[in-house]
């Protein structure tokens, strides 16, 4: 599994695998055609140019497109995750290495300090995902103002944000993951 900077090549594979009845719901920028998916993805590469989001493919062993890693509305070294991943690729594994190497890259090579996650209280196998990361923090408390506004007045997300402190924490006590993702970028 790789992460790659997007392109409009790989639109064809990931609209297909974005269409599935099981992940359209959950994703934040939906196309209802395959034209609107490949103008969505060009404003994403551009959005990317100028600093407002930061946005990877993921890749599967064999270099197929199975999904996409987002950061949203980037302020003040923070902003929102968002992932999804094509149907026939949940339950493998590949949402937690594509969490690991975004993270890498977005704390420690380019100055992220906060990412947040705001997932859908129906959303039940993200927040299971959400849950299971050791250095996330369940943030409906700590981040009342936030929550407040990203709910604008309704009960939709619960809220979660991922600290660099806790993420560098967490990859000094597991050095095996750093050690994996290198042989993954080695070969």
């Amino acid at each position: 599994m790789i992460l790659k900077k997007r392109d409009l090549q790989e639109c064809h594979a990931l609209y297909e695998l974005m269409v599935h009845p099981e992940v359209f719901p959950f994703v934040r920028h939906k196309a209802n055609s395959y034209e609107e998916f490949l103008f969505i993805t060009k404003q994403t590469i551009e959005a990317e140019e100028r600093g407002e989001l930061i946005s990877r493919t993921i890749l599967d062993e064999w270099g197929n497109p199975i999904g996409t890693i987002n950061l949203f509305d980037i302020q003040d070294n923070a902003g929102f995750l968002g992932t999804w991943l094509g149907k026939p690729y949940h339950g493998k594994g590949y949402n937690q290495r594509a969490k690991d190497a975004f993270f890498k890259e977005l704390f420690f090579e380019l100055s992220i300090e906060t990412i947040f996650m705001r997932i859908r209280k129906v959303n039940i196998r993200s927040i299971k995902a959400a849950e299971k990361l050791p250095y996330v923090t369940f943030a409906n408390e700590t981040r009342k103002s936030l929550l407040e506004q990203i709910n604008n007045g309704q009960d939709i997300y619960n809220l979660y944000e991922i600290s660099k402190d806790n993420y560098t924490l967490y990859t000094m006590r597991c050095p095996s993951t750093i050690e994996q993702d290198q042989q993954l970028k080695e070969a």
